[in-house]
Formats: C-alpha cells, structure tokens, sequence
C-alpha cells in the first residue's frame, strides 16, 4: 500500500491583509434572520465537544463512565520500550501517536475554559470537562516524574500513518522521544508548565491534593524549560519524530512567557511576575502577531498577563494590554489596522489547513478579553474605531454558529450536531469497524479499504469538530482531505470555552463599533 497522507500538520499561517467588503460587514455586526430565528442548542453543543476527548483517550479505559463505548483499551504499554510507564494520555487527531506539544496545549485550553466559564456549565458538564482536563494531566505528570529527563512523544510518526488501522490494533513502532539538558526543548517543558498550573486551578477547590501536585509539577517543568533553553525541533532526533507535524516554527520565547504567565496566574507569586517584567523584551513579548495556537502562544500571553492590568493591580503590565488591544484591533474589519482574511460567509480563515483551530482559539481570546474589559468599565481603541465587549461577544458568537450550521453549506462542522454533519472524517477509529462489533484484528494494510470507502464513518466520533471548510466556505466531506476534515483535541479544547460562555448568555447583545 502506498502510503496514507500523513496529517502533515497546518504550517504556521501567514496572515494576508486584506479589505473586508461591506457585506462581510454586515454579516459580522448583526446575526442573519434565519440564524436569530433558529438559535442553537448550546448546552448540546457543549455537551459533545467535551464528550470528543473520551473518544481521543489513549490506555486503559476507565469501567465506569467511557461513553464512547465503541473504543476499547489502546497503547497500554507506552513507555516500555524505554523502562517508564507512558501510559494514558490523547490521540492528538485522527492518527495514533501522542505528541505532546499539542497535547499540553490542549490541556492548558480545556484547563483556561474552566477557570473563566466553568461557571456557566451545568454541574455534570464541568464534572465532564475536569474529566477531559485529568486525563491530560494524568499523564503530563508521568512525563515529568522522571530527574533529568521530559518525555515528550510516544510512536513513530511516519510508521503510523504509513497504516490505517485502529488504535486497539496498533502494531507500529511505539518510539519514545524526550528531551534533557542535552536536547532542551522548553517550547514543550514551558506549554506542559502552562497546562499544570492552569489545571490546578481547575481541581483548586475539589481535589486540593491534585491541585497542589500539578502546581508543583508546574513549577519543575518550568524551571527544566528555563534552565535548558532551545527548541526541541531544533535536535536532529527529536526533528526527525516531531517534524513535520509539530515543529516549532515560532521558537520556544514565547513558551517561557507562557508557562510565567499561568504559574502567575495559579500562584499569585511574585517570582513570575517578576519574570514576566524582566524577561518580556528579551522572549518577544512585543512581537506582533493575530495568531494563537499551539506553536504561537503570544496573543494568548497578552491577554491572560493583561489581566492584571485591567484589574488595577499591576500597573507595569500596561504594555500586554496595549499589545492586547492590537491583536485584538486584526479582527474588526471597521478597524483602520491590516485585518485577518475572513470568508465570503464570515468565517475566520487562515492558510495551512485545519483552519477551525484559529476559528475556536481566536473565538476563546475574544470571549476571555471581552469578559476581562466588562471586569473594568473599558473598551479597546483601534484607531479610527472603539470597540467594546458586546462587539467580541458577537464576532465570537459568529463564529461559534458558523460551526453548528450558519454557513453557506448549512451544515454542523461538529460531527453529531444538527441534522447534517460531515460523515467521512478523517480519524483512523472512526472509519473502522469498532473493536467491540468487530474484534477480529485489523492489520495495518488491511484498513486500507475503509480509508478508501465513501461510506459514512461506522462510528460516529460525537462533538469532533473538524478542520473545516476552505476559503470559499466550500467543504467536501471526503476522508482523504486531512486538511479539511480532521479533528483535532486543540480545535474542541478552546470552544470547549466559548460553548460554556454561550451557555451562560444564549442570546449576547448587539455589539456596536463607536467611531
């Protein structure tokens, strides 16, 4: 069998400025009558994003409480090879192997969505959700526990996706890779520093125990990320297992900031403000940038650090405010600043594929900073325009609906939401026969007629939301198109956020731009 198109991994976007037409404007400033007419079911929605990563988990499934009954046990004996236990953990997207940069960051997502909406989550939702968080960091801390060493991967890319065949039936090469003092990586130390610290505020007040462990865990991982500078990608070993899937195209700086930042935030300490302060210049706290995902983590810093601002505490953290304000300034096309590029049909695009990852971390940012400025009676001044939080309340709220089915192709881009969904994801446990109905193995190339099928997917992978349509709002549904329709932990793990935040406030008032 040839081999399968690797789900070679969304390249960092550069963003095209662009003038937005008016009817761009228009759709952006007031909901459609059909759209306002029907509403969505967000609790429903909600409820199935959550319930994606159970079908996502890697280990042993738990007895009681796997609801994505038709998975079964998988990679039970990670770490082996290497004499630790590697155990648990997530399937990043549609292929069997744990990376974990992205898996850290879907981690500190799912972790932040809690803190600022959990809230808003009926109790067995949050319960849910803090579920999703500590299966991430269950096994985040096994890649910690070892002196000198984090582990940082677990299966050998290119055997993998050189297969399609169930994660049960894996019979590739379970490589483990890690990094040291010899082969620093604190791009992936400062994310998983990030997850641990956000997440303890998750189980702060229910599991203080756990809290406190993943708190401390934080602050080793940060300390390995600070002490050993360099970007894991930059080793030939770690290249070679990482790339091209999660290289780190933007450098391990904004990491560093990144892990301070939530350590800050979890510890009130004044260690990290004091690194965030002096080290800001030095790991590219002014850099410009409209992009937040699992590579580039400045907007994401600019926001959470400028908390403090806005909230009159830290004076001196005026800058991530300001910084704050500009990237937040891309996103109104009534903005006299250069734009990011939205869709005829209003959807945020970016080039490189798997577009829905900008679409819900851009979504959570405008959520999170909207409800930061509301704290504080201020708005955000983008030159010849004033904006404030209702205006990011309804661009977020645009784009949620754009997911669940207001769109030119009328349809959900979250699998089991609505009446039409896409049916051919790209996700090896998905388009094979479930192990429970099906336990007879399924070799490496014997899954090859099932990716080539165009019969819907056999089991039907609830709230995976996928990568989406192009840039002409235009989406196939054809499994061999990873680009478009490939889910992914760190697309659900921010609306995971903005679908609680819509659940608290279903019906968000109309924003308006001042000039």
């Amino acid at each position: 069998m040839a081999l399968l198109s690797a789900p070679v991994r969304r390249r960092r976007s550069r963003v095209r400025v662009l003038l937005v037409c008016c009817c761009l404007l228009l759709a952006l400033a007031a909901p459609s009558a059909a759209a306002a007419a029907a509403g969505h079911d967000y609790g429903d929605a909600l409820a199935k994003s959550i319930l994606f990563f159970e079908g996502q988990r890697s280990g042993r499934l738990p007895a009681a409480g796997q609801r994505a009954a038709w998975r079964g046990d998988s990679a039970v004996s990670d770490g082996g090879a290497a004499g630790v236990d590697l155990e648990g953990g997530y399937y990043d997207a549609g292929d069997n192997v744990k990376f974990g940069f992205p898996m850290a960051f879907t981690a500190t997502m799912l972790a932040w969505g809690v803190v600022e909406f959990g809230d808003a989550m009926p109790p067995a939702e949050r319960a849910h959700a803090a579920d999703a968080v500590r299966w991430a960091t269950d096994y985040l801390l096994k890649t910690i526990s070892h002196p000198g060493v984090i582990f940082i991967q677990v299966g050998d890319p290119t055997k993998d996706h050189g297969c399609w065949e169930r994660p049960e039936d894996m019979d590739t090469a379970r490589t483990v890779y890690n990094i040291s003092a010899a082969r620093p990586g604190s791009d992936v130390a400062g994310e998983t520093a990030a997850a641990l610290a956000a997440a303890s505020m998750v189980f702060r007040d229910d599991d203080p125990a756990y809290a406190a462990r993943l708190l401390a865990g934080a602050r080793s991982a940060f300390e390995f990320a600070d002490e050993h500078k360099g970007a894991y990608s930059d080793d030939p070993e770690l290249r070679a297992g990482g790339c091209p899937f999660y290289c780190d195209f933007d450098g391990y700086q904004d990491e560093l900031l990144w892990g301070a930042a939530w350590l800050r935030r979890a510890s009130k300490e004044g260690t990290y403000l004091d690194y965030i302060q002096n080290n800001g210049k030095t790991l590219g706290a002014e850099d410009s940038t409209n992009e937040f995902g699992w590579d580039n983590k400045h907007a994401g810093i600019n926001v959470l650090v400028s908390k403090e601002f806005i909230d009159g505490e830290v004076l001196s953290l005026q800058s991530y405010k300001e910084f704050a304000d500009g990237f937040i300034c891309t996103l109104i096309p009534e903005s006299s600043s250069p734009h990011i590029t939205y869709t005829p049909g209003g959807m945020i695009y970016k080039p490189g594929g798997s577009n829905m990852q900008h679409v819900t971390s851009i979504s959570f940012l405008l959520l999170t900073y909207a409800k930061y400025l509301s704290n504080s009676s201020r708005t955000v001044n983008c030159g010849n325009v004033s904006v404030g939080p209702a205006t990011l309340q309804q661009l977020a709220r645009k784009q949620a609906d754009y997911i669940l089915g207001d769109n030119p192709m009328k349809m959900s881009y979250m699998v089991g939401y609505g009446d039409r969904y896409p049916q051919r994801i790209h996700h090896r446990g998905s388009s094979l026969p479930s192990i429970k109905s099906h336990p007879q193995r399924i070799a490496c190339n014997d899954g090859t007629p099932y990716y080539n099928s165009s019969s819907p997917n056999p089991n039907p992978l609830i709230g995976a939301v996928v990568g989406g349509p192009g840039e002409d709002d235009v989406y196939e549904d054809d499994r061999a198109d990873f680009r478009k329709s490939e889910p992914t932990t760190y697309i659900n793990a921010p609306l995971v956020g903005v679908l609680a935040y819509l659940v608290g406030n279903p019906d968000p008032g109309q924003g308006h731009v001042r000039h």
